[in-house]
């Protein structure tokens, strides 16, 4: 019987195998896991048992006891006569990709392993983000995909089919929701030929089956040419009306506003109040050429709110127009005088301006200058560019000059990272990027266009506040043509938002504070909104509705908080949730929480061993208190023995937890406890807890390692030699681990040593360790000469063993500056090795420093001590000698 024993464990040595794969499938497809066994060299296959776990969960089994199987899987009972144990997933989702392990034992033995890792492949969702184009100026399509796994991606663009950029393989980042997105991009510079032209963004993905693509045309923007100009007026104490023309945009939708020296103007009032608390206001009206010679009488009239009778003003337009009067009858004297005066006039003015007529037109006349167009929206971290538009016959002999409010601006794009710190380092602007200007034909054909531009990094340290300058001027001429001010323009930063944290009041009043932080947004104004099922809540405390201080970048923080009753939150069923809505977000920021959450704290692992030899037990326990909901879950798991950080992914066996048990109205406590029979060698445990409110398990190791105290002895071993050096020592015998000692010496304070262990096994087989510390004494008055000469260390050596063992054994050596010359390369700190048995050992003497009395009487005796620590003593153990008072001979 005892040979059929031992032939079984040398046949499960042999097909004892570890293999490994990987499958990938499509979304909601089945996935087969292959896992297969010989059965040739089994006689008994009612001990075999098979078993898939993934990630510690056990998801089938089977063995002579009965059959588990997790939902969404399957396998066919009918093959496992033949070994085959493949377990299929049923409609594979994305959240189910990982590592599979197969594992199949024979008679508690394990017969083979085998991992499998399942990857899902889904096709990503395609679309395109950006399409607006300026014409002529160079612009940035993008194209979107998300929704998909793995995360290499292909793109590739084409423009009326044929392929204009791309075709690099993407590494794509994951999205909020675990799956993939990425994003491709394509630099162009329309024109007029691209208008109704088809582009098209397409992927390719190892989950296609073919090309996706989406194809779409331009949307092209047509920057308008923007006039201003004024209705005359005849005194500076009246109103002056001013025009502004906007021609030639595309699409409809603009906003026009109004700026003075750079700073925004507000919308006119339509009333204003006078001193007697009345009010006043004046309507414009333009008639066209028609209603003009129509003549007439016209009106205004005048309406208030509740009541029926009107105010009216009205007169005779021949009356109110001038031109409309009659001229006057003249004398043919007079008109030939009037007639003369003008024609004098005429030719005074041809006189004054025909000189410089040509020099203006080839200037200041034969450009137009636009206004400085700003990035629709200015984000911290996202490149922006501003641009100018000059028009005229010779804009290719026109250069231009930014300026950041006073400030020159230079391009730093060289030096100077996009993706650097918010803050500029000192002297510096941050990233600028000055583009050449172009010049374009325009459509006129007898003018050009030119197109000044740059782009920068906004930063609210330097930006917030600020403005662009754009000087325009001749090539070689100091003298500045036109010059144009942007609009101040708002930096936007979206908030960075935490988790709701729930906190209880001091008091026994039972309500719960839920709190939520914002931080890092710009500019500083910010909307909290609280909901619960059933309704929107008021917050009882907030710092958004007051514009908070910034931080040192200039960024605001701000909190906002709402109560609500704890037996609302402690069931877990109510849901609370607060949205954050901020200039800055296209969406608002959603945070909830359910229920009212506490993290557990677990103890360190305790240990006892039953007394029974027959059947020896540890049982290992570790307790769990305050946590909040009561599920909780504790995993055992095996220690790869010899090595401290090898876990296995197979649990342990035996484990048991007690409770959960109320202790107060929303505290829990539990036990978790694990059984191991049998004597075990070394290795340990690993006790997990999950809860939901820790991101990471809590773990708590055990070490099955065996400890014992070493047999010290009462005392310590003492030679002194004919040169003054005492050589102490002392051996220790048994123990596990090995102790640690630390040797010090002196007078009333002690100072620490330099010693040398060696380890052996004695007469009995015991594991002998022995620390010897060699020292001399010396005064202080030795010290200063000692740092005077740079000698810091002992120049002796001797023989360790010989003068421990014997004190008057013959033959010790001593190393000095008498050695011959075969010795001189000796390192004088350090004692020379001396053999004993066919071993060297080498023993550093230190000194040792006693001072005398304050009145030059003997100096203090020396002492000298060793301390001895280890796990298994509750106190470290000390071993100390001192000096007689009667002075001892040293050569004793």
């Amino acid at each position: 019987m005892r040979c059929k024993v031992l032939l079984s464990l040398l046949l499960l040595a042999l097909v004892k195998s570890v293999s490994s794969s990987t499958v990938w499938v499509h979304q909601n497809s089945s996935a087969l896991l292959p896992c297969s066994v010989s059965l040739s060299l089994i006689s008994n296959s009612s001990l075999l048992e098979v078993a898939w776990v993934s990630d510690g969960e056990l998801l089938a089994s089977h063995s002579p006891s009965g059959a588990f199987l997790s939902d969404g899987f399957s396998w066919d009972p009918s093959l496992f006569a033949n070994g085959n144990f493949s377990l299929t997933v049923e409609r594979a989702s994305w959240r189910q990709q990982g590592t599979y392990v197969c594992q199949t034992l024979y008679n508690s033995s394990e017969l083979s392993s085998s991992n499998v890792t399942l990857g899902v492949e889904v096709p990503p969702s395609l679309s395109v983000v950006s399409r607006v184009v300026v014409l002529d100026v160079e612009g940035e399509l993008t194209c979107l995909a998300e929704g998909f796994n793995p995360p290499l991606i292909n793109f590739t663009w084409s423009r009326e089919g044929e392929v204009v950029g791309g075709g690099l393989v993407v590494a794509a980042e994951r999205g909020p929701g675990g799956l993939y997105r990425a994003t491709g991009g394509l630099t162009v510079f329309p024109s007029l030929d691209d208008q109704n032209v088809t582009f098209a963004c397409q992927v390719t993905h190892v989950a296609l089956e073919q090309p996706l693509s989406v194809a779409f045309q331009l949307s092209f923007v047509y920057l308008p040419v923007v006039r201003l100009s004024t209705i005359p007026s005849s005194s500076r104490d009246t109103p002056l009306t001013l025009s502004c023309d906007v021609e030639g945009f595309y699409p409809e939708e603009v906003s026009v506003s109004w700026v003075q020296n750079g700073s925004a103007l507000p919308d006119p009032r339509l009333s204003e109040q006078g001193p007697d608390g009345t009010f006043s206001t004046r309507r414009f009206y333009t008639l066209s050429p028609a209603q003009r010679e129509q003549a007439g009488e016209v009106g205004c009239v005048v309406r208030q709110a509740g009541l029926s009778q009107i105010s009216f003003a009205s007169g005779h337009l021949e009356e109110l127009d001038p031109v409309a009067v009659e001229d006057p009858v003249l004398t043919k004297s007079a008109k030939a005088s009037v007639a003369l005066m003008c024609i004098s006039l005429v030719l005074v003015l041809l006189l004054c301006f025909g000189f410089s007529w040509r020099r203006r037109d080839e200037k200041l006349k034969s450009l137009m200058v636009s206004g400085i167009i700003l990035p629709p929206r200015v984000i911290v971290g996202q490149k922006g560019r501003v641009t100018l538009s000059i028009e005229g016959r010779m804009v290719d002999r026109v250069q231009t000059a930014w300026f950041l409010n006073d400030t020159p601006i230079s391009d730093t794009s060289l030096r100077v990272s996009e993706k650097g710190p918010l803050l500029p380092p000192a002297g510096e602007q941050g990233y600028y990027k000055l583009h050449a200007p172009r010049p374009l034909v325009s459509t006129s054909g007898s003018s050009q266009q030119l197109l000044s531009s740059l782009s920068f990094m906004p930063q609210i340290s330097v930006h917030k506040g600020a403005v662009f300058r754009c000087q325009v001027s001749y090539i070689g001429k100091d003298k500045v043509v036109a010059e144009r001010v942007s609009e101040k323009f708002t930096i936007l930063a979206a908030p960075e938002v935490s988790e709701i944290q729930l906190t209880e009041a001091g008091d026994d009043s039972g309500v719960v504070t839920l709190t939520v932080q914002a931080s890092h947004f710009h500019p500083d104004i910010i909307t909290f909104r609280w909901f619960c099922q059933g309704g929107e809540l008021s917050p009882v405390a907030s710092q958004a509705g007051s514009a908070p201080r910034p931080d040192a970048q200039g960024f605001f923080s701000a909190w906002s908080c709402c109560r609500l009753p704890r037996s609302e939150l402690e069931s877990g069923g109510t849901k609370v949730w607060v949205s954050i809505h901020h200039t800055a977000l296209k969406q608002p920021v959603t945070r909830e929480t359910r229920g009212f959450i506490k993290r557990p704290r677990v103890s360190e692992i305790v240990s006892s061993a039953s007394s029974s030899p027959e059947r020896p037990l540890t049982l290992l326990g570790c307790d769990i208190t305050g946590f909040y909901p009561a599920d909780i879950s504790v995993t055992w798991l095996r220690l790869g023995e010899g090595e401290e950080d090898d876990r296995e992914e197979e649990p342990e066996e035996g484990g048991e937890l007690w409770g959960p048990v109320l202790t107060h109205p929303d505290v829990y406590r539990a036990s978790a406890t694990l059984r191991r029979e049998g004597r075990r060698g070394g290795g340990g445990v690993i006790c997990r807890v999950e809860h939901c409110s820790l991101d990471e398990p809590i773990e708590r190791c055990w070490r099955n390692i065996p400890i014992a105290a070493p047999s010290i002895p009462p005392s310590l071993s003492v030679s002194w030699t004919s040169e003054g050096v005492g050589v102490f020592s002392l051996l220790l015998s048994g123990g596990h681990p090995r102790p640690t000692l630390l040797w010090a010496a002196g007078g009333a304070t002690l100072s620490p040593l330099g010693s040398t262990e060696t380890e052996g096994k004695g007469e009995d087989g015991e594991r002998e360790l022995r620390s010897v510390c060699g020292l001399e004494r010396a005064s202080t008055g030795q010290r200063v000469a000692d740092r005077q000469m740079g000698q810091t260390h002992n120049r002796h050596a001797l023989k360790t063993q010989a003068a421990v063992s014997d004190p008057d054994a013959e033959g010790i050596q001593f190393i000095d500056e008498k050695l011959d010359a075969d010795n001189k390369n000796i390192d004088r700190k350090k004692v020379v090795p001396a053999e004993v048995e066919g071993e060297t050992e080498a023993l550093h003497i230190n000194r040792v420093y006693l001072s005398r009395g304050p009145r030059g009487e003997e100096r203090e005796p020396l002492r000298v001590s060793v301390e001895v620590t280890h796990p298994a003593l509750a106190l470290a153990v000390h071993r100390t000698w001192t000096e007689p008072t009667t002075e001892v001979s040293p050569s004793c």
